[in-house]
């Protein structure tokens, strides 16, 4: 029996469907979700999210960050930012890249919740441009 995947951004509900498995960038290493999955909830860092129906690789989506919540029977993965992967451009990558540097430098380091979430945006940039120069 498949897993019920379902990939919800904060403006609209992009995907939701069966599917045999899904591997998601989690921030401890990719995790692959397969129907009967034990209960949990993954923090999700920036990366590829890539969706197998039969043996095949069917789908890959560029994450920015996020959660995933995997019950047995359900993977919902609610992300900041999701985008095909032909649509991840190393302009914007590098763009955001030194936004997020600028960001960091000015961020109260004091502020662990704000250096983290500056670090975790920097971290996201740079796997979105790793995205845009791989071949």
């Amino acid at each position: 029996m498949p897993t019920a995947l379902e990939i919800v951004t904060p403006e609209r509900l992009l995907l939701s469907r069966a599917v045999d498995m899904v591997v998601v960038p989690a921030a401890e290493g990719e995790l692959g979700v397969l129907p009967g999955h034990a209960p949990m909830i993954a923090l999700l860092r920036g990366g590829v999210l890539r969706i197998f129906e039969g043996q095949q690789e069917t789908s890959r989506l560029f994450v920015a960050g996020g959660f995933a919540e995997i019950t047995p029977e359900r993977c919902t993965v609610l992300a900041s930012e999701v985008m095909p992967l032909a649509e991840v451009s190393k302009s914007a990558a590098e763009r955001r890249i030194k936004e997020a540097e600028a960001a960091y430098e000015a961020v109260d380091k004091s502020d662990i919740a704000a250096r983290d979430m500056t670090l975790d945006h920097l971290q996201s940039a740079r796997a979105m441009l790793a995205v845009a120069e791989a071949p």
